[in-house]
């Protein structure tokens, strides 16, 4: 199980996690708290679907949303940034793109920004998953908790 092998890293290693999401809805948080003992090391979740939250809430700016959109690697950079603040985390997680079926922004279906801030790092990676929401939603958790494996070690 992946989430038990991040969470033990996590609880390992003394840091506390946060994530930031929009297209997984919140499937992150869920997925790591399936896990006993999650709680030594995660703090909540906020889960920002829409660009009102993002621009509300995150403090992603208008001028962003328009210009790259908020599917984008710079939206991804700026959940991960404002989360890491805001959830008062050591290492915090993004995930926005597009789960479908359709286009948006012009940007297709399967178009996924990972963010990972740790430390004074922010990394945000690009993906491009096929499937239907639900294994779209699967494969961005299931990466995401990849890149922070891969980042901690």
């Amino acid at each position: 199980m992946e989430a038990k092998v991040l969470v033990d890293n996590l609880i390992e290693k003394g840091l506390t996690i946060g994530s930031c999401e929009s297209l997984t809805g919140g499937l992150f948080a869920s997925t790591l708290t399936s896990v006993s003992g999650v709680s030594k090391t995660f703090k909540g979740s906020i889960v920002s679907y829409s660009t009102l939250v993002k621009e509300n809430l995150l403090g992603i700016s208008h001028k962003l949303v328009e210009t790259d959109g908020v599917v984008s690697s710079r939206c991804a950079y700026e959940m991960a940034k404002s989360s890491l603040k805001l959830l008062d985390v050591d290492v915090a997680i993004s995930f926005t793109g597009n789960a479908g079926p359709d286009t948006m922004e012009g940007k297709e279906k399967g178009l996924v920004y990972i963010g990972v801030a740790y430390k004074k790092t922010i990394i945000v990676k690009e993906y491009h998953f096929d499937g239907n929401r639900d294994e779209i939603r699967k494969k961005c958790v299931d990466a995401g908790m990849d890149l922070i494996i891969s980042i901690l070690d």
